[in-house]
């Protein structure tokens, strides 16, 4: 991982292929004692949803090498994350507009 900015990074896929990410959250669990790091290359699913990633990063920069998340409860924890977040934004637009 090539860290460019905060929120966007360049890294390399399976493929070799180099794709630019935006980052969406991160995350720091003390339940499991790693930090998450949830993404997009923007591109979309077959069915037009925007493909999002997560991985185990190392928030110090140490190492900029992203690890894969491997257990279903952390993939939970980081998908309830996701979905509290994401009704989090869905409510701040409505309260936005409301107010204007």
């Amino acid at each position: 991982m090539k860290s460019e900015n905060k929120n966007i990074f360049t890294m390399t896929n399976d493929k070799g292929e180099s794709m630019q990410c935006e980052v969406i959250l991160t995350i720091d669990s003390d339940e499991y004692g790693k930090s998450y790091i949830v993404y997009t290359d923007h591109s979309m699913d077959d069915e037009g949803n925007i493909k999002t990633y997560a991985s185990i990063y190392d928030p110090t920069g140490a190492s900029l090498d992203l690890k894969p998340v491997t257990t279903d409860e952390e993939w939970d924890m980081i998908e309830s994350v996701l979905a509290s977040a994401q009704k989090q934004v869905i409510k701040d637009e409505r309260e936005d507009q409301e107010a204007n």
